[in-house]
């Protein structure tokens, strides 16, 4: 057994509690509902994403991580956007079955900004989107699936 697997099987173990809730030797949440090979897989998709490098011994977010990890983990990205404001802006995708959470997070993204549903991937709101939030889709290359499209008048819900 490698030390990695010895650390992630403590890791696991949820003999600890703190103020009620399982933790692990080191204080961390425990993991018990993930098995240790789902997160041999995790860190192996993160890995070829680029979104993670082992420095040494240790596992280190890259640039593109970093800003993958603030975007998934936030609640999103700042804008000015309102729910008031003119729907003039068709926002659609075509995301690969392969990036499946990727989709899933866009479209949580796109009811933040305040974007309504006409079909799963055809959206509309205001514009503009945030500029970070489109320089995001570009650092985790889904800018080539989308095409967004200004509407001459702005859309009316029903």
């Amino acid at each position: 057994m490698s030390i990695t697997h010895t650390i992630l099987s403590l890791l696991l173990e949820n003999r600890f509690k703190y103020r009620g809730m399982s933790v692990n030797f080191i204080g961390l949440p425990g993991f018990d509902e993930h098995e240790v090979k789902s997160i041999y897989q995790a860190l192996s998709r993160l890995g070829k994403k680029k979104y993670i490098i082992k420095d040494g011994k240790n596992w280190k977010l890259t640039k593109d991580g970093e800003l993958y990890a603030k975007s998934i983990l936030s609640k999103g990205f700042k804008h000015s956007l309102t729910e008031k404001q003119s729907k003039n802006l068709i926002f659609m995708f075509d995301i690969p079955e392969s990036r499946k959470n990727e989709r899933e997070s866009l479209r949580k993204y796109l009811k933040n900004f305040h974007y309504v549903m006409i079909q799963k991937s055809v959206w509309v709101g205001p514009s503009p989107l945030p500029k970070e939030f489109m320089d995001y889709l570009n650092k985790v290359k889904l800018k080539d699936s989308i095409k967004t499209f200004k509407l001459a008048k702005g859309y009316t819900i029903n």
